[in-house]
């Protein structure tokens, strides 16, 4: 192990994180002397993680991915009010003797794509209501839309995600077929994930012209992208959102801008 600077994910399972690839292509093409690193930390090892990391004087910070990032909040302060908006945090960022900052840049990173197509929409359909469900409910909320339908398993959790973000919304189960007139379905769960269980929504109620977007992006071609696809409809994939808010949290970590415009390069990277 170097003695450079560094940041990481977290996470449990970590084996399967492009973050690092994404991070380092960055690092590398900027001539930065630093490196970006995945570190597996189960639930019970949050607090002793946190405790080591704050007396390693070369650790810049990290991303949080399934299952933390709502329990990271406990162990961080919060400038932001990140607990209080989003209620989930997938950037915790330290310097030297200060203490650990914790941020979202998740909503920021779902975003870019679609703000990049000009997409617009009242009705929004979300599956899971996990961290990164808080997020993207958080970023539509303030983009105009209207309302929301959380597809969950447990009705309650569901409902607890709509009232943390104080919008309107129904909760349905994954037995009903996605609603008609929804402008956007966002798959926020890890179903459909390589070791997950597969995620098997009815998408024939919905128009051609609605927008599919699936954060998992391992298979970067879920079976949802590829049925939404089959349809016509406008999909988004999972790379998208990956990028998107590793970039937001580079400038926080490294101090610089990454270079957007190698985007496909560092597609072409991930995919290879």
């Amino acid at each position: 192990m170097s003695n450079l600077p560094y940041a990481e994910v977290i996470g449990d399972p970590i084996a399967h994180s492009k973050s690092p690839e994404i991070h380092n292509f960055w690092l590398q093409a900027l001539d930065i002397e630093a490196e970006y690193r995945k570190t597996q930390v189960k639930p019970d090892q949050l607090a002793a993680y946190f405790l080591s990391r704050r007396a390693d004087e070369d650790w810049l910070g990290c991303n949080v991915t399934i299952p933390h990032k709502i329990a990271v909040m406990d162990f961080v302060q919060d400038p932001s009010g990140i607990r209080d908006s989003i209620g989930a945090m997938n950037t915790i960022a330290c310097e030297t003797g200060g203490p650990l900052i914790g941020t979202n840049t998740d909503a920021g990173g779902f975003l870019q794509p679609l703000q990049a197509n000009e997409w617009r929409g009242d009705h929004a359909v979300i599956i899971g209501a996990g961290g990164a469900a808080r997020a993207v409910l958080f970023a539509l909320s303030h983009v105009g839309v209207k309302r929301f339908t959380v597809i969950a398993r447990d009705a309650a959790k569901g409902q607890g995600l709509l009232k943390q973000a104080k919008v309107a919304g129904d909760v349905i189960g994954f037995d009903a077929p996605a609603p008609a007139d929804c402008d956007l379905l966002v798959n926020c769960s890890p179903l459909g994930m390589v070791g997950q269980a597969a995620l098997d929504i009815d998408l024939s109620a919905m128009s051609v012209g609605a927008t599919v977007y699936d954060i998992v992006y391992n298979p970067l071609d879920t079976q949802l992208l590829l049925d939404a696809r089959a349809r016509g409809m406008r999909t988004i994939d999972g790379l998208e959102m990956l990028i998107g808010q590793a970039a937001l949290a580079f400038e926080i970590f490294f101090d610089a801008v990454p270079p957007r415009e190698l985007d496909e390069d560092l597609r072409a990277l991930i995919l290879g």
